[in-house]
């Protein structure tokens, strides 16, 4: 069947079914939660710092993005629509799928992430497992003039180098970033706000 130049794919009318979901959820996993809406429930693949705020039985809503793969549809929420604009801008860059999107923005805030890339500093980005250095660049390099100013303050900097030694002493990614989160934000150096984040951890 021939399509009018423009015409809408299926596929492309499938990932703008979903653009927002309102409702209450009724699990958790390891990176997704399951949210009730209209008798349904959906699994929403979330940040780290989604999931640590979830919990079963609380309202929620989300602003989504469905993935159309060959064999499944995967939801991707953000409590805020400026992080799923960020998401959706990260696959626009060549070899960076949905997973490999929500990594990167698991390593800092989104203001941490704009100031990054818009200064042209890849180095934070190479933390994400399954993005290289080649990678990173090429973020850098499609995304410098999309993202805005760099805005990020000192202490959103300091806790990128301070969140990569929580997590090469073993702690877990969500757990660094919820203790730095604590830290109080006049604490500015990388230093100074690990000693304070192991504090909070018992260390």
């Amino acid at each position: 069947m021939l399509r009018k130049p423009g015409a809408v794919t299926p596929c492309g009318m499938m990932d703008r079914m979903i653009g927002h979901l309102e409702g209450t959820i009724i699990a958790t996993g390891t990176e997704s939660v399951i949210l009730s809406a209209g008798g349904v429930g959906y699994r929403i693949f979330v940040t780290p710092d989604a999931l640590a705020r979830a919990e079963e039985g609380s309202a929620a809503a989300f602003w989504t993005h469905l993935a159309v793969r060959e064999n499944a549809l995967d939801l991707y929420g953000f409590a805020a629509k400026d992080e799923l604009r960020f998401f959706e801008l990260l696959l626009g860059v060549s070899g960076i799928g949905p997973k490999s999107a929500l990594g990167v923005m698991s390593v800092a805030t989104l203001e941490t992430l704009r100031s990054a890339i818009a200064s042209g500093d890849a180095t934070h980005l190479t933390k994400v497992g399954g993005i290289g250095k080649k990678t990173a660049e090429k973020i850098v390099l499609e995304l410098r003039d999309k993202v805005g100013p760099a805005a990020a303050s000192d202490a959103d900097r300091a806790d990128l180098d301070a969140m990569e030694a929580l997590v090469a002493m073993g702690y877990s990614a969500g757990d660094a970033r919820e203790a730095l989160k604590r830290v109080p934000r006049d604490i500015t150096g990388s230093n100074e706000r690990l000693r304070e984040a192991l504090r909070g951890l018992g260390s």
